[in-house]
């Protein structure tokens, strides 16, 4: 894709950000999103910008990770993501938050390798993707595999011939924007979202929905 391209994704709580030029990375940043003091992700992201030496004009795309992962923290980065796309007149593309688990790691470039990628879901359980490989060691194929029990990844990693990888994992590694870079036809596929519609994909409800709804014995509309 021709000029920058400005990748933030926060599935795994901390907030991530990159930007590429005709795709290689040129600046990198990691924040922690918690904090009951002030706003760290939307400051990072502009202290991205600056430390780059490129001005937001220059911005041609904004790609987010769209999940699933923390609740609270995609939130926030799908808003800020939305906001500056509306401000600065871009397009925005939604991509998977555990494709960028695998893509982030140098480690995973080898050619057909298959990496079952994991993020905690909650009440023990994990998020789970399928994710292949291709010849020039971008990711070639994704699969949504849904939710797991724990208990279950090992099985279901040996079930589909791949080797886990996640922030819970053996082979430990989280989301990043800096995957962005290796999405490939994964990315090139995915259209720029409606601005007005899109929202990040949670995975399930909210833990204070839940809670919520087994309190007032009724779904919450």
């Amino acid at each position: 894709m021709d000029g920058l391209t400005l990748a933030l994704d926060a599935a795994a709580g901390e907030g991530t950000i990159a930007i590429f030029r005709a795709g290689e990375c040129i600046a990198e940043r990691t924040v922690e999103m918690r904090s009951s003091a002030d706003e760290r992700f939307l400051p990072a992201v502009i202290a991205t910008i600056d430390a780059a030496s490129v001005s937001r004009a220059e911005l041609a795309r904004i790609v987010c990770g769209g999940g699933p992962g923390s609740f609270t923290s995609l939130r926030v980065v799908g808003a800020v993501a939305k906001g500056l796309a509306q401000g600065l007149g871009l397009p925005l593309f939604a991509v998977p938050s555990l494709a960028l688990i695998v893509a982030a790691e140098e480690r995973t470039r080898v050619p057909g390798a298959r990496w079952l990628a994991t993020l905690d879901a909650m009440r023990d359980e994990r998020y789970l993707a399928l994710v292949t490989i291709g010849a020039d060691g971008s990711v070639e194929r994704y699969e949504s595999r849904g939710l797991a029990p724990t208990a279950d990844v090992p099985a279901r990693a040996a079930e589909a011939g791949a080797i886990a990888i996640g922030p819970q994992e053996a082979h430990r590694a989280a989301p990043h924007a800096r995957g962005v870079g290796r999405l490939g036809a994964l990315l090139r596929s995915a259209g720029p979202v409606d601005l007005a519609a899109w929202e990040p994909v949670y995975g399930r409800l909210a833990e204070a929905q839940v809670k919520w709804e087994a309190a007032q014995g009724r779904a919450l509309r």
